[in-house]
């Protein structure tokens, strides 16, 4: 084979396959009730990290804390607008995914067997990514399960927060 036929060939097998890939775009849908995906799992992993210093120190509290969060996010994932609920479970499948934990976190390693150290070096360097897709992943993440914590009257106590009296008796 000859260098030019080879290059040539090469470059027509790479003009068609991004044009496949430009034409393909799969339709993303929200799951259906019925067959919703629970990330109950995942986002345990991750309460501990992204609340260290907000959870109570004893166990069986904490337990009850992380248990009460996880519900909270579940109806604040049900409350969002249907694009960022599909954004959202396409981060959560990627994060649940060996070759979509290979592309956001260069490892391929399950978060559920990695350490609160790793889990938070990651999260720091999606953080400070200069990719806007990494960021807005992490902002996404750290204010649902922010959110969701402190949504819990129970919590607000931390804050040092009351709920306002209307009418004192």
């Amino acid at each position: 084979m000859k260098r030019r036929t080879f290059l040539m060939s090469a470059f027509a097998g790479t003009a068609a396959l991004a044009l496949g890939v430009n034409l393909y775009s799969p339709e993303f849908s929200l799951p259906e009730d019925s067959e919703a995906k629970d990330y109950r799992l995942l986002f345990s992993v991750l309460l501990p990290v992204m609340l260290d210093g907000a959870l109570p120190d004893v166990a069986l509290p904490k337990l009850a804390a992380q248990n009460r969060t996880l519900d909270a996010i579940k109806q604040s994932i049900a409350v969002l607008p249907d694009e960022q609920q599909t954004e959202l479970f396409e981060l959560l499948d990627m994060l649940e995914n060996r070759l979509g934990l290979l592309l956001l976190t260069s490892s391929m390693t399950p978060l559920l067997m990695r350490s609160p150290a790793e889990l938070t070096q990651m999260l720091e360097t999606w953080r400070h990514s200069y990719f806007a897709l990494l960021q807005t992943a992490y902002l996404g993440l750290r204010e649902l399960i922010m959110a969701s914590f402190y949504a819990c009257p129970e919590h607000w106590s931390r804050l040092h927060y009351a709920k306002p009296e209307l009418f004192k008796s």
